[in-house]
């Protein structure tokens, strides 16, 4: 426990064998955030399977008294299956010992703070985020998109920085983080080294409502269309020695697949809720364009898509890329889209992705 003065930070002296119960006492002489973690050999592997946690030691007084307090916690994770792979995985010790983590994640799974399980806030409350690093290996970018951290307490401490962007912390380390919010909207929080966030899991969301500040926030008042790589439909880059993903064997191990696959490759411009980007990226969710044709929704997954098109009654006119994924995959992804947000429940195999995907050759 980094809180103890001590030797070991009480490790030596909380260690116990199973079934025996042991005590022991210790006064907590500095205020901060302080993380604990197992401390019994393999120390790195248990700690890698989520054996740490947070605690607070409040100064004389206690801290000033904020509207929100969340506990938000960061780990990697090193699996002997590969990023996304389905069912129960071991731990690879090759992979923590050269830090490939296949997952970085928040409170000890994907999609812990996201949909109905994001931490929320009202415009003009002060929210005050108890953020740790558990590691065991990466230090993390910690940024909410949207926001300025008003006050951060450096590495837990005493020492405050005003008006931060982004803040480090270190693997076994924390901070603490307070922002008043001024406008609604969901505000996606990330570990900024990006991969992390949008590939591996690191992404939570704080959802706030109440009422808007136009002088703070406009919205969008211009509409253009910039291509930065050009107006051409973009490819994305192939694994080229990807594993291939199990296959589903039934609905939903299907749905649970694709959700997985969703989170991590249309999150961002569709969005948690399938709600899309006004303006921008049209919606899934109730999608009049989607439900009405699935071959056309599979061509774009495969192909991507360019030019105006009208969802739901409004325009949108952007850019899809083309997914480098397998048919099982966009399968998977396009049954959970489906079976969400009020669509059709519409089940789409892999033979029916290998037919438009041939139809394409």
């Amino acid at each position: 426990m980094h809180a103890v003065t001590g030797p070991g930070g009480g490790a030596a002296s909380s260690f116990v064998a199973p079934g025996h119960e042991v005590t022991f006492s210790f006064q907590t002489l500095n205020p901060g955030l302080y993380v604990y973690h197992c401390a019994t050999a393999p120390v790195g592997m248990h700690i890698a399977n989520g054996m740490y946690g947070l605690i607070l030691v409040e100064p004389a007084g206690g801290l000033p008294k904020v509207d929100k307090e969340y506990y938000i916690m960061q780990g990697d994770l090193y699996t002997a299956g590969a990023n996304g792979q389905p069912g129960l995985q071991p731990f690879d010790m090759q992979k923590a010992v050269d830090e490939k983590a296949d997952y970085v994640v928040f409170n000890g799974s994907v999609g812990s703070l996201t949909g109905d399980k994001a931490i929320t806030a009202k415009v003009g409350e002060t929210v005050r985020l108890y953020v740790g690093n558990g590691g065991p290996n990466l230090v993390s970018s910690f940024h909410v998109i949207g926001e300025i951290f008003d006050k951060v307490h450096i590495e837990g401490g005493e020492l405050i920085n005003k008006n931060v962007q982004v803040t480090l912390i270190p693997a076994g380390g924390a901070a603490i983080v307070e922002f008043k919010v001024d406008v609604p909207g969901t505000f996606i929080i990330v570990d900024h080294s990006i991969f992390r966030a949008f590939n591996k899991g690191a992404l939570g969301m704080l959802k706030v409502e109440g009422a808007e500040n136009k002088t703070i926030y406009s919205g969008k008042q211009v509409e253009g269309i910039y291509h930065p790589e050009g107006g051409s439909i973009q490819a994305m880059p192939s694994a080229g020695n990807a594993l291939a993903p199990i296959k589903a064997a039934s609905i939903a191990e299907r749905i649970a697949a694709g959700k997985q696959i969703y989170s991590q490759t249309c999150f961002a411009c569709h969005q948690g809720a399938g709600q899309g980007i006004a303006s921008a990226f049209p919606p899934l969710a109730k999608s009049d364009y989607l439900n009405e044709d699935v071959n056309r929704a599979i061509g774009i997954v495969l192909n991507g898509k360019t030019g105006e098109i009208t969802v739901n009654g409004k325009k949108f006119n952007s850019v899809m890329t083309a997914q480098t994924l397998t048919d099982e995959e966009i399968a998977n992804v396009l049954t959970y889209v489906y079976d969400s947000w009020g669509n059709k429940k519409q089940e789409v195999t892999p033979a029916m992705v290998s037919k438009v995907r041939g139809g394409r050759k």
